[in-house]
């Protein structure tokens, strides 16, 4: 469910002139109640219309909307502000997709694989026009199979080619992604998969460009991020988690899908068979280091939703403070217009 923006105000002591709004329906009401007093004290007054009791709507909706538009007055003038989800500025999107052996497994149908490229294919065409896109296969190596790209026919034909191989090495797929998606951030790759640690540089160009500094707040980089699918069963090659900090440290988001069930299947290839299972813990504390966001996928119908709402998100993910006076300014003179034009409507005259 989407929560309301919270509002501030620049000027909240100009709130105070909303004790005016109750006075004025008070002091209305007290002038009906003696119209009408005087009305049933001299019927003869309906002979020449002056006397006609017009129904409780007609007497009521137009003052009352003329109070409605001066308490929106009111709160224009208090300069009200609104934390709102505005249009990113994203320029690039990494997909990272687990090609595992165990992505062959059927607990969503018709395969894990095959809801997988379905529905990243879906998610490439929703993206804007104007953003990069890449993908990044990972088995037991991983290597970058479109770099980013606007042309989204490339993108779909590169993950059509995808194809199931032996081993998982989530680490090594998402520093790869990262390494694509800052390509002058100076990220030593070769170093991280040999064992090694990597420290943030000086802030380079990428993340300059994008108002950072050294020491970037986890989820700060707007201009991009990577999308990670997979059943979270990682099985070789550095850990997921230190691939993890190290986008955490250059601000980078890593939204996680999960792909399966916790129950899992067992499949069965090439004279083996193993209990494949939907291991969300690492998935969801990538996720929570980089500031992004887990989801998990148990059919094919709910994987497309997902990415549905990861292409939103992406395309809506800049929150920031917005004054919105003009809003309420016009609210209360389309109240005030409007019962203005009942009033004339039924009485001929503004009441």
């Amino acid at each position: 469910m989407v929560n309301l923006p919270a509002l501030s105000f620049l000027w909240p002591t100009m709130l105070w002139l909303l004790v005016l709004v109750p006075l004025l329906g008070l002091a209305y009401w007290r002038l009906d109640r003696r119209r009408r007093s005087v009305a049933a004290r001299y019927p003869a007054l309906d002979m020449i219309g002056l006397g006609r009791r017009p129904s409780v709507v007609r007497r009521w909706l137009p003052p009352c909307l003329l109070l409605l538009g001066l308490a929106a007055m009111i709160v224009a003038m208090a300069r009200p502000q609104a934390l709102m989800m505005l249009p990113s500025r994203i320029e690039t999107v990494v997909l990272a997709m687990d090609m595992s052996g165990s992505m062959r497994a059927d607990d969503i149908k018709p395969s894990r694989i095959y809801a997988a490229q379905q529905a990243a294919k879906e998610f490439v065409e929703r993206q804007p026009a104007n953003v990069n896109i890449a993908v990044v296969a990972i088995a037991g190596a991983a290597a970058v199979v479109q770099s980013p790209t606007r042309k989204r026919e490339d993108v779909i034909a590169a993950i059509e080619r995808l194809e199931p191989q032996r081993g998982t090495a989530l680490g090594s797929g998402l520093i790869i992604a990262l390494a694509t998606l800052l390509p002058n951030a100076g990220i030593d790759v070769e170093r991280f998969l040999e064992g090694g640690s990597i420290r943030k540089p000086p802030a380079s160009p990428d993340l300059a460009a994008a108002g950072q500094a050294e020491s970037a707040v986890p989820g700060s980089y707007a201009a991009g991020a990577v999308v990670l699918l997979s059943d979270g069963q990682n099985n070789t090659g550095p850990d997921a988690i230190k691939a993890a900090e190290v986008a955490a440290g250059y601000g980078v988001r890593i939204f996680t899908v999960g792909i399966g069930t916790p129950e899992g299947t067992t499949l069965t290839a090439d004279g083996w068979s193993a209990r494949v299972r939907l291991d969300e813990e690492v998935l969801k504390n990538v996720a929570d280091m980089t500031g992004a966001q887990y989801f998990r996928a148990e059919d094919a119908d709910e994987l497309k939703q997902i990415y549905r709402s990861l292409s939103a998100r992406l395309a809506f993910d800049k929150r920031d403070v917005v004054e919105i006076t003009a809003l309420f300014t016009a609210l209360g003179a389309l109240l005030a217009v409007c019962s203005g034009l009942l009033s004339l409507w039924w009485y001929g005259r503004v009441q």
